[in-house]
């Protein structure tokens, strides 16, 4: 089946298409086996034609952004990834200024470019990872902004076509959207977000002072981001640290000295290794202090 799909995308992407191709090198954590098929649309055209060519066929597809909030499996996906490198933008000045963005646009480097314009209101996004499109479906945040707060309108592929929904559409809350609970069906092509007219400077002051208190509490390193979601009232990392497994490890994945709720990958790491050690900061949590740590990361690929 996907001899057939490939053979059918070749005629608009031609070299743009690829089989069998490993998915570390395209995932923050640098973990994850082979794609069956590997698709890279540029724009958001080639990403709507990508997503409906495998709708025709019927064939099961997986997108791909930065690669960030996401563990791979090591038997890797299934049928068709789609690899998101449509990266249009347009600033939209005046008193009411905003920014329209194909999904994607690496996140960091939008606030970035919006603070050299000018523009303020993005600054929290500029240490987040990933891409527009992950921070619509998920509702990412840092430093108390998030997706939800400034998104205005976003572009999505349906079965009935194009449309362009109000945030209001992707009924948010903490981490998650109707996309992500899978309340609703749709591909994030674009979307648009509200600023606000400053000071380039002090807009840049700000993202540097963000940026340094991101390093301070945070492990460089490769991986996936947060790992849980914070429970109401307390934090995941603060719960790790306390069970005592900070620097625990399986294989060379390891739960981070500097910070609970990141697992690091020290090099060769295996998803299935990340997995179990998912496994024993739920199991000891909830024995200690009988919390369910929720995954903020989602496991996508083979896992049978």
């Amino acid at each position: 089946m996907t001899t057939i799909l490939t053979a059918d995308l070749r005629k608009r992407f031609s070299d743009q298409v690829q089989e069998n191709v490993p998915l570390a090198p395209y995932t923050s954590a640098r973990i994850g086996g082979p794609a069956d098929v590997l698709v890279t649309a540029r724009n958001a055209d080639e990403l709507a034609h990508a997503v409906q060519a495998c709708q025709d066929a019927q064939l099961a597809f997986t997108l791909l952004g930065g690669g960030s909030n996401l563990l791979v499996s090591d038997k890797g996906i299934r049928g068709v990834v789609i690899l998101n490198k449509a990266k249009a933008t347009e600033f939209r000045p005046g008193a009411e200024p905003s920014v329209w963005a194909e999904s994607g646009v690496v996140f960091s480097n939008l606030a970035h470019r919006a603070a050299a314009q000018g523009f303020s209101g993005l600054e929290w996004a500029a240490t987040v990872p990933g891409t527009v499109g992950g921070a619509v479906y998920g509702n990412a945040g840092a430093f108390g902004g998030d997706t939800a707060r400034d998104l205005l309108r976003v572009e999505v592929l349906t079965e009935a076509g194009r449309e362009s929904w109000p945030v209001e559409k992707l009924a948010y809350s903490y981490r998650t959207s109707s996309l992500k609970r899978g309340e609703i069906k749709g591909v994030v092509l674009a979307a648009e977000f509200r600023l606000k007219n400053a000071d380039a400077e002090t807009i840049k002051t700000t993202i540097a002072q963000l940026t340094e208190r991101r390093k301070a509490t945070q492990p460089p390193g490769a991986s996936m981001g947060s790992m849980f979601k914070n429970p109401p009232g307390d934090f995941s990392g603060r719960l790790i640290e306390a069970a005592g497994l900070k620097g625990a490890r399986v294989g060379n994945a390891e739960i981070s000295t500097l910070h609970g709720n990141f697992f690091i990958n020290n090099g060769e790491t295996r998803a299935a290794d990340v997995k179990a050690l998912i496994e024993l900061a739920q199991k000891t949590v909830f024995e200690k202090f009988a919390i369910n740590l929720e995954l903020e990361v989602e496991l996508i690929g083979d896992w049978k």
